[in-house]
C-alpha cells in the first residue's frame, strides 16, 4: 500500500555558512499510512516543528524529499501548491493568526483561496464549525470577542474547512485548561473518524498522544530516536526521561514501583495492577 506521507532522507539546516548554522533535522526517513494517527514527540529543539513545516511545502528540503500519496510535493509548482491544501497545518497557538472581521470569514479564508464557489464555501464553513463545536450564532461575531479556547476552535475549523487529506497539529492543547484540552482532543479524533483523514500531532504531552496515537515518533537532536506503537515506546521509559521527555503519569508510577523492587512492565502492566501493588505496600508498612 502506498503511504499517505513518505519522508525520504530529509535534512534541513538553518543559516548555512554562518556562525549560527544549525542542522534541525538529519537524514530522517519514515512513512505514515492513510488514516493513521501519528504522535510526534521530542524535547524543545528536537526538530519537530521543522519536520512538520516540510510536510506541506512551507520549507523546502536541503536534502531528501516528501512524497504525498506516492508523488513528490516538489515535482512542480502545481504539486507544491496542491500540497498546501491537501496537507493542513495547525500551528501552535493558532488563535494568534486570526485576522478577519468575523469568525465566518476566518474559517472561509482557506476554502476561498482554493477557488471554491461561494455555495461550497458556505457548506464547508458550517461543517467545520460543527466539527469543532462552534454554534452558528458565533459565526458573525468577531473572533477577537471569543475566549481563548473558542479562538483555538476557530483556527482549527479554518484548516478543517479545506478538508485536507492530512492534518497536522502542532501542540494543539498548549495553554488550555484540562477541559479545553479534552475538548480539542475529542474534536481531533472525531474529525479523523468521520473523514478517514491522516493525522499527525506534535505534543510535549505523552499523556495526550498516548490516548490517541496509533504510533509514536520520538525525535532527539534532529534524528529519530524511536518509532513504534505507544506500548513499544513506553517500554523505554527510562530512555525517554534521559532525553528530557516526561512519560505518561501511569508509566511514571510504574517506574516508581520498579524503583521499589517490583518487576513491572509499563507496556503491559495495568493501572489496576499498580494500585493493588501500592495498597499491598501500604498495608505492609
Amino acid at each position: 500500500m502506498t503511504p499517505m506521507i513518505e519522508v525520504k532522507n530529509l535534512t534541513h539546516t538553518y543559516s548555512t555558512g554562518t556562525p549560527f548554522e544549525h542542522t534541525a533535522v538529519k537524514d530522517i526517513s519514515f512513512s505514515v499510512q492513510k488514516g493513521e494517527f501519528l504522535g510526534i514527540i521530542g524535547h524543545t529543539g528536537s526538530g519537530k516543528s521543522t519536520l512538520m513545516q516540510h510536510l506541506n511545502g512551507l520549507l523546502k528540503p536541503e536534502q531528501g524529499d516528501i512524497l504525498l500519496n506516492g508523488e513528490s510535493i516538489w515535482k512542480d509548482k502545481l504539486s507544491t501548491r496542491a500540497a498546501r491544501f491537501r496537507v493542513g497545518l495547525v500551528f501552535q497557538y493558532p488563535e494568534y493568526q486570526l485576522f478577519e472581521e468575523t469568525v465566518f470569514k476566518d474559517i472561509a479564508f482557506g476554502p476561498r483561496n482554493m477557488g471554491l464557489k461561494e455555495e461550497e464555501i458556505q457548506k464547508r464553513v458550517l461543517r467545520a464549525a460543527a466539527f469543532v463545536g462552534l454554534p452558528e450564532d458565533s459565526l458573525q461575531k468577531s473572533p477577537f470577542e471569543l475566549s481563548g479556547g473558542q479562538k483555538r476552535r476557530v483556527a482549527i475549523a479554518g484548516v478543517i474547512a479545506m478538508e485536507p487529506e492530512v492534518i497536522i497539529f502542532d501542540e494543539p492543547t498548549a495553554g488550555l485548561d484540562p477541559a479545553g484540552c479534552r475538548a480539542i482532543l475529542e474534536n481531533i479524533e472525531q474529525y479523523r473518524r468521520a473523514t478517514g483523514a491522516t493525522v499527525l500531532m506534535v505534543s510535549h504531552s505523552m499523556d495526550d498522544v498516548a490516548l490517541l496515537a496509533d504510533r509514536l515518533l520520538v525525535l532527539n537532536q534532529g534524528s529519530i530516536e524511536m518509532l513504534g506503537a505507544p506500548s513499544e515506546v513506553f517500554r523505554h521509559a527510562e530512555r525517554l526521561q534521559q532525553i528530557g521527555l516526561a512519560v505518561p503519569q501511569v508509566t511514571a508510577l510504574f517506574l516508581r514501583l520498579k524503583e521499589l523492587g517490583l518487576p513491572v512492565d509499563p507496556a503491559t502492566y495495568t493501572l489496576a495492577d499498580a494500585l493493588k501493588q501500592l495498597q499491598t505496600l501500604k498495608g505492609g508498612v
